[in-house]
């Protein structure tokens, strides 16, 4: 629960430090004193938007600290163990605001992002505005307030999740499907030039092979030639072939070597040099012997090599890369095919996680038809003590598997009658301002019993409810207190009278400058509080016998 709050150079506050305790808390005091500016500084602190002039005059910046008590607030505490910014079984939120704007939020001490300080407002504190009837009116709101009361949480997220995944596929889908026309095209290309390339089937290694093949057979004659002349010089040169020249250095270094042994070595070389030669030109003989010049092979090596190179210049490749641009396109062809079956199966996958999302959407829709008919009967009750003994209040719940939302495929109408005879329709349609609010504060009030968050603020909810009524809302956040703490400000004695507690908000003005303060009242205080709200400035015996009265204790 909210234990203290600090408000210092906010608006017209100079500095306030107030306590807070359990039960139903009543702030009242004159018009336009500030009742409010408690509650706007408690939302500063929750994440409420910030500027500049939110700081008091003069003033170079504005801060606002609340302290909470997490003994009962489990969930709070779960989060702020996940976020690393637990302490004890305190909490402690404090915003700045400087002069120029700019603002800081911290949670017990550690400077956090505003959205961190908003989600855990959220578990802390739960602020009924005195406008929130109206937003009743939209259904958006009403299918929230249905949704607090079932605490549909756990399958709100199922929802949601789903929601999330049938749009993921859709949009998967969508993209494969609108690409599709270029693919279709692209295959088509593909299928040809993969076929072409097929039908020329051009192997890895093979272009080069037929290149330096073609080269040998265009030079064939050049070659036949410079062998038979090569071996004329190593062994048929009548005049000195070369083998004949070095048998002749050997028989010469033969005889040197008779002289002087140290020669051999120049006789073992000529020997070795006479092999190599003689090595040499049985080669050439057998390269001359296997040497083809077939006109038909090299006519066709040459087709086969225009061929490639034709083929290298439509595809914008070096003729050595075209069999490696074969694998290419024959890959991206089977890419394509793949893609194909991708667009089935995300058909399909479409067609699944729509069927998951319904199931859930349909299990939501049967809690949302369960719980309005048990809220029916409270809102009907409530509104029946609230002096419309003849009303009647239901919700009709729709299903439409045309309305699918990350919220589920409901829409969600609040209908009600306030005379005998009526028929039951919208609620903009047929309850009177005072109506509207009498309405709208016993749902708030029915719905705020469900909800776990520990604190609730009531802020001038009962305006347009006065007498009898007035007392029956009074009575009403009373038992609302005993199990949840409740701050309510409001301008009804009969709603201020119930309080465990009363706070008084008071608005002066010295040398030029406006302050405002917040008090706690006894209770011979809140009499008199009590009778200036029934009699305003003029107090006499009968309103404070009529205020002694009005307050429980």
């Amino acid at each position: 629960m909210l234990c203290q709050l600090s408000i210092n150079n906010f608006a017209i506050v100079r500095f306030l430090e107030l306590d807070f305790k359990p039960g139903m808390t009543s702030i009242t005091g004159e018009t336009g004193a500030g009742k409010s500016i408690a509650i706007d500084a408690l939302g500063l602190c929750l994440g409420n938007r910030a500027d500049a002039g939110t700081v008091r005059p003069g003033a170079t910046k504005a801060e606002v600290s609340a302290r909470f008590s997490l003994n009962d607030i489990p969930v709070a505490k779960r989060w702020l163990e996940d976020n690393d910014l637990d302490h004890d079984n305190d909490c402690i939120l404090r915003r700045t605001v400087g002069s120029d704007g700019r603002s800081r939020a911290y949670i017990n001490g550690n400077p956090v992002p505003l959205s961190q300080a908003k989600n855990l407002g959220q578990l802390l504190i739960g602020i009924h505005g005195q406008h929130a009837h109206h937003a009743m009116l939209k259904s958006e709101h009403q299918l929230t307030l249905l949704d607090s009361y079932a605490n549909h949480k756990m399958l709100l997220d199922s929802v949601t999740a789903g929601y999330q995944r049938c749009k993921l596929v859709e949009k998967e889908l969508k993209a494969l499907t609108q690409s599709q026309h270029e693919r279709i095209s692209r295959k088509q290309l593909l299928q040809y030039q993969v076929e072409e390339l097929d039908e020329f089937s051009l192997s890895p290694g093979e272009f080069e092979q037929i290149e330096a093949e073609h080269k040998k057979l265009a030079n064939g004659t050049a070659l036949v030639e410079a062998c038979k002349n090569e071996l004329f010089i190593l062994q048929e040169n009548d005049q000195g072939s070369v083998e004949s020249l070095i048998n002749a250095g050997i028989t010469q270094a033969q005889e040197l070597e008779s002289y002087d042994p140290l020669l051999t070595n120049v006789v073992n070389m000529l020997n070795e040099a006479l092999i190599q030669v003689q090595e040499s030109s049985s080669e050439l003989e057998n390269y001359l012997a296997g040497l083809e010049l077939d006109p038909e092979h090299f006519a066709h090596l040459e087709q086969r090599l225009s061929q490639a190179m034709q083929l290298a210049r439509k595809h914008h490749v070096s003729p050595s890369e075209l069999a490696a641009h074969h694998l290419t396109l024959k890959t991206e062809l089977s890419n394509l095919d793949s893609d194909e079956e991708a667009l089935d199966d995300l058909k399909q996958q479409v067609a699944a996680s729509r069927d998951s999302y319904l199931v859930h959407a349909k299990k939501l829709s049967q809690s949302r038809c369960r719980y309005a008919k048990e809220l029916d009967k409270q809102v009907t009750q409530s509104i029946h003590e609230l002096n419309m003994p003849k009303g009647k209040f239901t919700i009709l719940v729709t299903f439409s598997e045309d309305l699918s939302s990350p919220n589920g495929c409901d829409t969600i109408e609040f209908l009600v009658t306030t005379n005998p005879g009526q028929p039951l329709q919208p609620l903009s349609k047929v309850a009177s301002g005072g109506e509207l609010s009498r309405i709208g504060l016993g749902i708030q009030v029915i719905t705020a019993r469900k909800v776990s968050t520990p604190t609730l603020i009531f802020d001038e909810v009962d305006v347009g409810i006065s007498g009898a009524t007035a007392a029956v809302v009074g009575r009403m956040l009373r038992k609302l207190g005993d199990s949840t703490q409740v701050l309510c400000v409001t301008h009804l004695p009969q709603v201020a009278g119930n309080g465990h507690q009363h706070m008084f908000v008071d608005k002066k003005s010295k040398a030029g400058k406006t302050e405002t303060s917040m008090t706690p009242l006894d209770k011979n205080q809140r009499i008199e509080e009590l009778a200036r709200l029934l009699g305003g400035d003029e107090i006499t015996n009968n309103t404070l016998a009529n205020a002694k009265e009005l307050l429980r204790l």
